[in-house]
């Protein structure tokens, strides 16, 4: 099986999924969620979606669950968008990636804070001298 085409099923698989899960989804609280990627097997049979969610780890977590309790639903929504010859099992993860990126930003946030401190302080003791 080609990547090319692999790479084309998650692509579609996403944009499905994306729907669906907004239209099962419709009129429940849940967080603010999004599919941010879908990984397929190469022979088509499996697909990872990974779904980032905003909010705190107990919305995150009831999210994530209400998903998973609805796998089967969007799975047979799924089957009837696709003209694949099988369904792929799906599989749902939790995309922290934002977490990281917000924790590696407020590091590098530090580190820029600590360097002005340190500049600041060496230069109250040098001042220029006009000749």
């Amino acid at each position: 099986m080609s990547t090319i085409r692999a790479e084309r099923v998650a692509s579609l698989i996403k944009e499905e999924v994306s729907d669906i899960i907004s239209k099962v989804l419709e009129h429940e609280s849940v967080g603010f969620w999004t599919v941010t990627n879908v990984r397929v097997s190469p022979d088509l049979r499996y697909a990872k979606i990974y779904i980032s969610i905003y909010g705190d780890k107990v919305t995150q977590q009831n999210t994530m669950r209400k998903i998973e309790s609805l796998k089967k639903t969007i799975r047979q929504r799924l089957g009837s968008r696709l003209s694949l010859r099988f369904v792929p099992e799906i599989e749902f993860y939790l995309d922290d990636t934002l977490e990281h990126v917000d924790r590696i930003n407020a590091l590098l946030k530090q580190i820029e804070d600590r360097e002005k401190n340190n500049r600041k302080g060496d230069d109250t003791g040098s001042e220029d001298k006009a000749g």
